[in-house]
């Protein structure tokens, strides 16, 4: 008789006690260099933010106790909701517990004879909202809009369809295609969802996304987000058109179930929405800093495609030869992010770094060179005489136009 409890370590573990390296649930250290926090604007260790945080509780507590339609909705709550529709150009918005739960409640669109489209590099979250939809799913291949358009018109004529995707990818650091999936959707009668997670509060003039970075307002049908990147805080969204955002508030099983958004969280929210609103320069310093990395690491004959934002990926390749990279970095003071199967296809580990508008001129001069360091210890990099001759192209960033 089988034992459920008699599971096969998955590779990582195995990896890690060949190796000896364990990147994983690590206390961060001090004094180094946090460079693998999305905390993009430095906002979670702003005063404004604490203070904020501070003030709702002493007034309303430590938490809600409570799902938002029956006794956890605060003015908060509804203040953040109609800023963030406000910010976004959509109709309504709706704020969740998480950013994952915001993703779960995808799945509730989806019913029998549906189909979901979606890129097969879409966060972990996005995939399970998917799957507990009750129709057809399809993956295409990361980016690929002819895949998806053969998919698309394989699909039942009269099928519900709901395209879903990243907006900034997470790990490689590129941005969807989204005049072309605007366009496959408007052809073949879909709804386009995205994943604005790492791009809410960083692209665009505004800072209100990839759809304004594209310079196409509207483009997207709902917008999904998280109060865990930019904002400096916990939480999650969803945007859209207000028959939609009510459907989801009343029917989406992770929105009713669920605990509401601490009132600490909704208010460093709404405050990081502020600063979002009137301080665009923290925005182009976070690209400044990602330019200066990327061109840096290139320099060092790195690779950071495809790369055009502040997610600056370092491909590595092999899972081991990632993890002992990690482990260099961190002894020397940097803390990265160790990214190897399942997060990344097998033979493409990387180690993934972030920088904040918080960072230094010298803690990124202190990454690069870590990263020189290392990398030439390992065979990754040649010494400063070798690659003297190596070619490498400057990345052209995604940087948003500041509108003041």
């Amino acid at each position: 008789m089988a034992d459920i409890f008699d599971k096969k370590p998955i590779a990582v573990i195995g990896e890690m006690a060949e190796t000896g390296v364990s990147p994983y649930y690590r206390t961060a250290e001090p004094n180094a260099v946090m460079a693998g926090c999305n905390d993009y604007l430095g906002l979670a260790t702003d005063p404004r933010l604490i203070d904020a945080a501070t003030t709702a509780t002493a007034r309303y507590g430590t938490s809600c106790s409570g799902s938002r339609i029956l006794n956890g909705t605060l003015p908060l709550h509804e203040e953040l909701e109609a800023r963030l529709a406000a910010f976004l150009g959509c109709e309504a918005a709706l704020v969740t517990t998480t950013g994952f739960q915001a993703n779960l409640a995808v799945g509730t669109l989806l019913g029998p004879g549906d189909a979901a489209f979606s890129d097969m590099a879409n966060h972990a979250s996005l995939v399970d909202g998917v799957q507990l939809g009750q129709g057809t799913r399809f993956r295409y291949r990361h980016g690929d809009l002819a895949h998806l358009r053969r998919l698309l018109a394989a699909a039942a004529p009269d099928a519900g369809k709901l395209i879903v995707t990243d907006g900034m990818f997470s790990m490689e650091g590129d941005l969807c295609p989204l005049p072309g999936l605007r366009e496959l959707a408007d052809r073949y009668g879909a709804r386009l969802v995205v994943d604005g997670a790492h791009d809410i509060g960083l692209l665009g003039a505004r800072g209100s996304g990839v759809a304004e970075h594209f310079g196409m307002p509207g483009a997207v049908d709902l917008l999904s987000g998280t109060f865990s990147k930019c904002f400096g805080s916990l939480g999650g969204l969803l945007a859209g058109p207000a028959r939609i955002v009510e459907y989801l508030r009343y029917s989406a099983r992770p929105v009713l179930f669920s605990a509401a958004m601490s009132p600490a969280s909704a208010a460093a929210a709404l405050t990081a929405l502020d600063i979002i609103e009137t301080e665009p320069a923290r925005r182009e310093r976070v690209f400044d800093h990602a330019e200066r990395l990327h061109n840096g690491l290139r320099a060092l004959g790195f690779a950071t495609a495809p790369s055009i934002t502040p997610v600056v990926p370092v491909h590595i390749g092999r899972s081991r030869l990632c993890l002992r990279m990690w482990q260099a970095l961190h002894d020397a003071g940097v803390h990265t992010n160790a990214v190897v199967t399942p997060a990344v296809p097998r033979g493409r580990a990387l180690i993934r770094v972030t920088p904040q508008a918080t960072h230094t001129d010298e803690q990124i001069t202190r990454i690069l060179d870590a990263f020189a360091g290392c990398g030439r210890r390992l065979g990754l990099v040649a010494g400063r005489a070798e690659r003297a001759e190596h070619d490498w192209t400057p990345v052209a960033l995604a940087r948003p136009k500041l509108t003041g």
